[in-house]
Parts: C-alpha cells; sequence; structure tokens
C-alpha cells in the first residue's frame, strides 16, 4: 500500500498533518526492504526543510518507575499549553520470540485519543541505546507533520540507554525514592547523560521519601563532570497520580532549551547528532552489503555450528570471515 504514494504524496500529506499518511510514513522507515529504505532516503531528505522545529525529549527510567505514567500526564500538561506532541514509545523485544508486546497506547488512555497527539509504539528489534534503529527518522517525520515536542519513551533496561541522549535535546532520567539505595538505582554513566532528574510517585507517605531523595542526588550530581555547555542538571519531584510537579518538570525544560539556544550549544549538539546518525547508518549498511556478499552468510552460519560443537574459538572464527572479506 505504502509503495503506491509517491514522496511528493507523502510530503503533501505530512506537511497537512495527515496522521494515517504519517503512520503509513513511519512504516516505510522502518521497513528493512532495500527497496522500501531507498525510497525512505528520498523522503527524509525531501522533508529536511520543514525539521528541526520541536523540543526532542528523551525519557528513560528503570522499569516500574513509571514512564508511560509520567508522559501522560506531562503530555496533557503540553497539550493544555497549546502544544501538539508526538510520542515515540520503544517496547523491548522477546530475544527468544522476537516479539513485542506494544502496548503503551493501553497505558495511556487520555493522550491516545487526543486530537493534538500521536502514539507510536515500537519494538526495538534488539537494538541496544533504549531507541530502534530508525527513532530519528521517524522523529523527523513527526516534525514534518507538525508536532512542535517529541516525547522519546525508551526500553527502561538500565546501562545500555544512552543512545538516546544521540537524538534527543532534553535526556530526563525518571527515579524511584525508597527502592533500597538509591545512588545504587542507575548507575553513573547514563547519570552523566542526565540533563535533569525526577523522582516519581511522589505522593501520600512517598512524599517525604521523594523529597530525601531529591537531595540526596542534587548533591551526588555535584560530583559529576559538568556539561560543557555550563548547564548544571536539576532534581525535580512530581506526582503523575495527583498532577503535582508537572509544571516544575516542563519550566526545568524550557529553562535548559534557553540556556542551551543562547550560548549555541543546543545547535551544536544536533550537528553532533547527525554526524552520529551518519556513522551509525553507515556501519549498518556496511554490515548488510557484507552478509550479502556471495556464500559469507552461509560461511558465517556454519562457523556458528563449529563455535556451539567447541571445534573453534570465536577469534579464529572470525579471522576465517575477514579472509572472505
Amino acid at each position: 500500500m505504502s509503495a503506491t504514494l509517491s514522496i511528493e504524496q507523502y510530503k503533501e500529506g505530512l506537511l497537512q498533518g495527515n496522521i494515517a499518511l504519517l503512520s503509513r510514513a513511519i512504516t516505510l522507515i522502518e521497513s528493512r526492504r532495500p527497496d522500501h529504505q531507498q525510497r525512505a532516503a528520498r523522503l527524509i531528505d525531501t522533508l529536511l526543510p520543514y525539521t528541526g522545529n520541536s523540543v526532542r525529549i528523551g525519557i528513560t527510567g528503570v522499569p516500574g518507575v513509571g514512564k508511560s505514567t509520567f508522559i501522560e500526564a506531562f503530555g496533557m500538561h503540553l497539550i493544555g499549553q497549546g502544544k501538539k506532541i508526538a510520542v515515540l514509545a520503544i517496547d523491548p523485544s522477546s530475544s527468544i520470540s522476537k516479539g513485542s508486546i506494544l502496548g503503551d497506547k493501553t497505558r495511556m488512555e487520555q493522550l491516545s485519543v487526543h486530537p493534538n497527539a500521536f502514539i507510536r509504539p515500537s519494538a526495538a528489534s534488539g537494538s541496544l541505546g533504549g531507541v530502534t534503529y530508525k527513532t530519528r527518522e521517524v522523529t523527523l517525520l513527526c516534525e514534518a507533520a507538525g508536532f512542535d515536542t517529541i516525547i522519546i519513551e525508551t526500553v527502561g533496561v538500565g546501562q545500555s540507554e544512552t543512545e538516546v541522549s544521540h537524538i534527543t535535546d532534553f535526556f530526563l532520567l525518571l527515579m524511584l525514592a525508597g527502592a533500597g539505595d538509591e545512588l545504587q538505582g542507575i548507575k553513573r554513566g547514563i547519570m552523566e547523560m542526565a540533563d535533569g532528574l525526577v523522582i516519581t510517585k511522589a505522593d501520600g507517605e512517598n512524599k517525604e521519601k521523594a523529597k530525601a531523595a531529591r537531595n540526596e542526588y542534587a548533591r551526588a550530581l555535584h560530583f559529576l563532570p559538568p556539561q560543557p555547555s555550563g548547564w548544571i542538571p536539576e532534581v525535580k519531584i512530581c506526582s503523575a497520580y495527583d498532577q503535582t510537579g508537572i509544571a516544575e518538570v516542563l519550566a526545568m525544560i524550557e529553562k535548559y532549551i534557553t540556556h542551551q539556544t543562547a550560548n549555541g550549544f543546543l545547535q551544536q549538539q544536533r550537528s553532533e547528532q547527525n554526524r552520529f546518525a551518519f556513522q551509525r547508518l553507515l556501519n549498518e549498511q556496511l554490515q548488510q552489503m557484507l552478509y550479502s556478499r556471495h556464500g559469507l552468510k552461509d560461511e558465517v552460519l556454519r562457523l556458528e555450528q563449529e563455535i556451539l560443537q567447541g571445534n573453534i574459538s570465536p577469534y579464529t572464527a572470525v579471522s576465517r570471515i575477514m579472509q572472505h572479506v
């Protein structure tokens, strides 16, 4: 169905904010068919002049921290401010069945039916970094379709979730209070990437624990290397259930965008992200090209069996593959 539309038809529909066509364009972008990938590249090039006008927010945190609940409350608050938001929700894929639940729309009941919101769940499909291979390109499509705030909800698996910082303007880390030693909740690597921290579920008896955790994390952040832009990450508390603290989180993000825009770091950051995307896509295409060479894929499968049987080491197997390159 997607192949019947021309690039110009995609462009016109997206610029008019056609949501059905946006979904079809995302399906085209996510396809791994070579002919679809070529059409997707042409579509992205055509839309580039109409992108870059949104605020891109990455949101991550350990499972159970309430990412989807927070995003719905935060998203509805943004819509109340006159914003149009797109939520790109990444679900983990099973390493056994390769399947994914893709249930984020059911967890965002108000947001999923609002005319000024668009939610697109996608499967991680084995991609590390908490995002899918095509999340950046999907972000560009949403910008062309008129969404001024893009929220990317990552898988939520912990240490490997740093790639989201390479495709967003603001990287928000959600944390829980009272779940043990707070400073061990998520390790230093991802905390260094965060532009802001939010302690969630700060309601009822947990409110005082959230305040204590906020103070502890604020002290801990002072021991981390300063960001090159001079921005000092802030720590907020909020409750999606009580609808408290949401405005403060938005104020923190707006303060950050103003700060980064004034000193030129926002544009510099996006330029670096483009270079990172080029390197990542190049590596992906080179790998596909090598695997498509005559006999190489069969040789890889044969060597995998040799490794499973204990006949050769992985190092020897790699050396043999390189002889075919």
